[in-house]
């Protein structure tokens, strides 16, 4: 149970870096994209600023338990173990809510996809993290 939570504070701290540097280079990037989170769609009290930095502790940790519990699963090198366990990330938890929300919500396709890459670089992260701080028990 340490070790997750360690790792998971861990991956949170580095997600929280990930997260600020994606929002950056959005900002920088993609200003029209960076344009779209002034729909009213989006609600940006600044009451509920503290969400966006808890958020990458909140995946940190849910990573963290997942890792703990599919690591022996993974095959390959250090690398290849962070990428898999990225992709299956991606594809299993994000893809599906980005295509709800993208079906739901006035946001465009472009919008999406950076969620998506964000989703995947999450992953990565998190799983090369995991990999040094929770590897698999040989």
């Amino acid at each position: 149970m340490k070790k997750i939570l360690l790792s998971g504070l861990i991956a949170g701290l580095v997600l929280l870096v990930l997260s600020l540097l994606g929002l950056y280079i959005t900002i920088w990037f993609l200003p029209g994209i960076a344009l779209e989170y002034f729909d009213p769609s989006f609600n940006t009290q600044e009451s509920r600023a503290m969400i966006f930095f808890l958020h990458p502790f909140v995946i940190g940790m849910a990573l963290s338990w997942f890792w703990n519990q599919f690591k022996e699963i993974l095959k390959g090198s250090f690398i290849t173990k962070g990428i898999e366990f990225g992709v299956l990330y991606a594809l299993v938890a994000s893809f599906p809510m980005i295509w709800l929300i993208y079906s739901a919500m006035n946001v465009s396709l472009a919008m999406v996809a950076t969620w998506f890459i964000l989703a995947l670089a999450q992953g990565v992260v998190a799983g090369l993290v995991f990999e040094k701080t929770n590897p698999i028990n040989k």
